[in-house]
């Protein structure tokens, strides 16, 4: 059974900066995509960050260029979001996904396996 696991949300303060952490357990998860998904009260799961299974390939949504960061550690099995200059819209529920192939996937679907979610919230 595959468990995956966020950790590092909280609360921040606009222009502030917070790291997430993803674990990933029972799958070696080297071979796969995986993805950063984040998801506001009353709204749809939105893609955030993703990255390839080698790290070579990266894809963010418009709103987090420049600002927020996806890296992977496959000798740890963990993937990581350092997020930035954080904005009052940042904030949401943020997901860990596992993807069902070895590319940098920007939708839901492609994903097979997701964490619990970590809150995020950014004062204004």
């Amino acid at each position: 059974q595959v468990h995956v696991v966020e950790s590092g949300g909280g609360l921040v303060q606009a222009g502030g900066s917070l790291r997430l952490s993803c674990a990933a357990s029972g799958r070696t998860i080297s071979s796969y995509g995986l993805a950063w998904f984040r998801q506001a009260p009353g709204k749809e799961r939105e893609f955030v960050a993703a990255i390839n299974w080698s790290g070579s390939i990266t894809a963010y949504v418009d709103s987090v260029k420049g600002r927020f960061t996806i890296s992977r550690d496959n000798a740890k099995n963990t993937v990581d979001l350092q997020m930035s200059s954080l904005k009052p819209e940042d904030t949401a529920a943020y997901y860990c996904a596992i993807s069902r192939n070895d590319g940098a996937g920007k939708y839901v679907i492609q994903y097979a396996y997701w964490g619990q979610g970590t809150q995020v919230t950014v004062s204004s």
